[in-house]
């Protein structure tokens, strides 16, 4: 939740969720709720947070960079 007279503090939230909807949600019809959460978690785990580009470490994937920095 943003602080009163801050309104950046959840702006890197807003912008996984546009992610996670442009990338995953819209491009399929969902049947259930159960598919729908089991493909949110392989997202989450099996690609954003290891194979997916971030521009915030120079546009490369965080395996890649933790790669490149060990």
């Amino acid at each position: 939740m943003s602080g009163k007279g801050n309104c950046y503090d959840n702006a890197s939230v807003e912008t996984f969720f546009k992610s996670l909807k442009a990338e995953l949600i819209w491009r399929k019809k969902w049947q259930t709720r159960r598919e729908t959460g089991t493909a949110i978690f392989q997202y989450i785990n099996g690609f954003y947070n290891s194979r997916r580009r971030h521009s915030y470490l120079g546009g490369i994937s965080p395996l890649a960079f933790e790669a490149k920095v060990a």
